[in-house]
């Protein structure tokens, strides 16, 4: 499977590490683009540092896919994404930031990440949108409907505590099995409900 990972400015960064990690276990082929507020998360909430560089931040990110990843500068219009001809499976972009939710509800493309979103909807393929933001606006929610409506999954970074978490990696992983589930990918990363 191929599959466009988007990572934007919204806090949840532990998410869209261990979203890679998985997605490259399942043997899929994956395209990274973060965008400038999204390397400035993953590089507080990851590694401590929200100074460590752009290379250095995408670099250790990527040990974790094992090589199964490639990187896209959100300003690389010619990357396979920002087409539709290109063959690509599913679109995900973890986290969402309502910024970036609300630029693609509104059909606006400023970087390879809102297109790739762009392109997933109106070749009807998978995007899954995977937003972390908390109270929500109305505009907010008006946002999330019309991308709904548009056929986008809205997978809230909310994970659940009825699989008996021990610890905050065991909350990552619940919402992680939900998005490869939604990707159509078998997982076994939480116990399933009446197992």
């Amino acid at each position: 499977m191929h599959v466009f990972l988007g990572i934007t400015g919204a806090s949840g960064a532990p998410y869209a590490a261990r979203l890679l990690e998985a997605l490259a276990g399942a043997g899929c082929e994956v395209g990274v683009s973060a965008s400038t507020a999204g390397i400035e998360v993953l590089a507080t909430e990851l590694y401590g540092n929200p100074r460590l560089s752009r290379d250095e931040t995408l670099a250790r990110l990527l040990e974790r896919a094992g090589g199964a990843a490639t990187v896209y500068d959100p300003n690389e219009w010619k990357a396979p994404y920002a087409s539709g001809s290109a063959r690509v499976d599913a679109y995900v972009i973890c986290p969402c930031s309502m910024g970036t939710l609300g630029t693609i509800a509104s059909g606006a493309m400023q970087n390879l990440i809102h297109r790739a979103a762009s392109v997933a909807l109106k070749e009807d393929r998978k995007l899954v949108l995977m937003p972390r933001e908390t109270p929500l606006s109305a505009i907010h929610l008006r946002n999330m409907l019309t991308l709904r409506e548009a056929g986008a999954t809205i997978l809230f970074l909310a994970p659940g505590f009825y699989h008996g978490a021990q610890s905050v990696d065991d909350l990552v992983d619940f919402v992680v099995g939900r998005a490869l589930d939604q990707l159509g990918l078998d997982n076994a990363l939480v116990p399933r409900w009446g197992q």
